[in-house]
């Protein structure tokens, strides 16, 4: 009985708004707005084909590198800065500001520096979705219990057992907070960097179909952004509830108290 109700949950509001787009588009002739039917077949037949080998995969390969490897250097970079007092205030001038220029803007120049290649896609994706982990990290590992930190010293605890066993854990939330918001903008900057100067990506087709008016097929590509999308929150979710486990089942039961 749970588990359908969980499913009612996620599938009532999509078909809730499939069903009044079919509606809208009954009375409609417009060019740009396919009907649910239209766009299901254009879907099927455009991406399960060649465009998924050539253009999906290897778009979620760039998309999945890019955000693997922001979370990782976040992660150790935000450890050591938030656990250094005076790191932390000589460093914070200089992550505001790289944290406030748009990451679109720097692609012509690492198209300058490194050239046309997946590598420049992916270090695009890097630049964006690092800031989110970096500073939840470090803002995670500042707001640890000084009396624990305190009590962990006395008793001897070593560096390495006090980060598995303290600053990680107490700091966990808030950094997976941070992962949450670096997918939706690893998802957009992939977008983004495969809309400069390419020749394959979910982006660059998309752009191509706009431009050649096949309408259609450009919604089809919007539809898989958001399936991806969708699929990634669902891991993200899956995983978050494994990690922090010991956290849900604490506010579960301060919400029963």
């Amino acid at each position: 009985m749970r588990i359908a109700k969980s499913i009612l949950f996620v599938i009532a509001l999509p078909a809730l708004l499939v069903l009044m787009w079919w509606v809208f588009t009954l009375s409609s002739k417009s060019f740009f707005v396919p009907t649910p039917g239209s766009l299901a077949a254009t879907f099927a037949k455009t991406w399960f084909g060649d465009h998924l080998f050539s253009d999906v995969l290897p778009s979620i390969l760039r998309l999945f590198a890019g955000v693997a490897v922001a979370i990782v250097l976040g992660i150790l970079a935000g450890l050591v800065i938030g656990s250094v007092r005076w790191l932390r205030a000589l460093t914070e001038p200089v992550l505001e500001f790289f944290r406030a220029v748009p990451p679109p803007v720097l692609v012509p120049v690492l198209m300058l520096l490194m050239g046309i290649s997946d590598s420049m896609k992916v270090v695009v994706i890097i630049s964006g979705c690092i800031w989110p982990v970096l500073l939840n990290t470090i803002e995670g590992v500042r707001a640890i219990d000084g009396v624990l930190s305190d009590s962990a010293r006395t008793y001897g605890i070593g560096s390495w057992a006090r980060v598995r066993y303290l600053v990680l854990p107490s700091a966990g939330p808030q950094i997976l907070a941070g992962v949450r918001q670096c997918l939706s903008i690893g998802l957009i900057l992939m977008v983004i960097s495969e809309m400069f100067a390419s020749s394959s990506g979910l982006g660059f087709t998309i752009v191509q179909f706009q431009r050649s008016f096949a309408v259609p097929e450009m919604w089809s590509g919007i539809v898989i952004l958001g399936l991806i999308g969708v699929a990634m929150s669902f891991i993200f979710q899956f995983t978050e509830r494994r990690i922090l486990r010991w956290y849900h089942g604490l506010r579960e039961v301060e919400n029963a108290v």
